[in-house]
């Protein structure tokens, strides 16, 4: 189903900004086993220390995001490796990516990310809360400057560029948000709300197919990483995030958040990636690594219905450590370009 393809073979996936995603590396080594399909998984970084490149077959440590050479890096270890499929891990890469996309799939790859416009939106959150508005979506009041009408305390200040929760602050009294506007890079501000959050995992095919939508309630969030959370739904948020995914059009993997306050969903934020949950997602149902291979492969599927998948099912994490040598870490950076 899905993109007409011929069936390949073998497929190549590459991974930029890999980081700490080790489980995510896990499930897709889990899927090429699945579907008794050949590929390698390839990353980049700019860290040698990055825990998730101890888990692919190649990786190359490169140029960081805003460094002109960082597109021409990409493209040519695709280039070289036979890349078939190219998921960005991390905010930065969206909108760099997106921009890149000809030259990056020149030589056949397929760049899993939204379109460049809509990863201009993404990024920046002042437009997302505008697009969401537009959707006809119910989200949180937002300022991009101090109203004429002060607005009720409390209040949430949050750089409009951003990732993982950096920079984010509720404020109480004008003593707090004055020091916060200045303290912020251009602010933000949010009616705070006080319910749960919820964050949707949404399974988008290449060809702009929405798959699934797994939402799971954050317990605990560390780094801004969910730490512990638990599969829940909520017909209003998979509706919500069906739509989002249609109007931006999503192209590969997005997380949609938003926080349920008396019942009702306000959607606050999406990234155009991979969310850190995903293992939760994967367990409750939702097997997309396995997906994307198959498409890329042109391996027949059919994913389950929209919003079957097993509620109830608890995350929790903890830390593994890994140790290398001084000749370890300087084999790991020989790999730099």
């Amino acid at each position: 189903m899905g993109l007409e393809l011929n069936r390949l073979d073998s497929v190549n996936v590459l991974f930029t900004s890999v980081g700490r995603r080790v489980e995510l590396m896990r499930a897709f080594r889990q899927a090429y086993s699945e579907l008794g399909l050949k590929g390698s998984i390839l990353a980049t970084d700019i860290d040698p220390l990055a825990p998730a490149l101890s888990e692919v077959d190649r990786f190359f440590l490169v140029p960081r995001v805003d460094d002109p050479e960082y597109i021409p890096t990409l493209a040519e270890i695709c280039r070289a490796e036979g890349v078939k499929l190219i998921f960005p891990l991390i905010d930065p890469d969206i909108p760099v990516l997106a921009e890149g996309r000809e030259f990056l799939e020149e030589n056949g790859a397929t760049l899993a990310a939204v379109p460049a416009a809509a990863a201009r939106t993404v990024h920046d959150k002042w437009k997302t809360y505008r697009f969401l508005r537009s959707a006809g979506l119910a989200v949180p009041k937002s300022w991009k400057s101090l109203p004429s009408a002060k607005p009720g305390f409390p209040l949430f200040v949050k750089p409009r560029i951003g990732s993982a929760g950096r920079g984010g602050q509720k404020v109480d009294t004008q003593a707090e948000l004055k020091l916060a506007l200045r303290r912020t890079p251009e602010p933000l501000l949010q009616q705070y709300l006080t319910g749960p959050e919820v964050t949707s995992d949404v399974s988008c095919g290449l060809d702009g197919r929405v798959w699934a939508v797994v939402s799971r309630q954050r317990i605990e969030v560390r780094w801004g990483e969910v730490a512990k959370g638990v599969t829940v739904r909520n017909e209003e948020i998979l509706s919500g995030c069906v739509t989002i995914a249609r109007q931006l059009p999503a192209r590969g993997p997005i997380t949609v958040q938003c926080i349920v306050q008396d019942g009702r969903p306000y959607f606050t934020e999406i990234n155009a990636r991979f969310g850190g949950g995903l293992p939760l997602a994967i367990a409750a149902g939702a097997p997309s690594p396995r997906w994307y291979l198959a498409q890329a492969a042109g391996i027949p599927f059919e994913p389950p219905t929209l919003g079957s998948y097993q509620t109830g099912l608890y995350l929790t994490r903890h830390d593994v450590s890994r140790f290398l040598s001084e000749a370890q870490y300087a084999e790991i950076a020989r790999h730099r370009i």
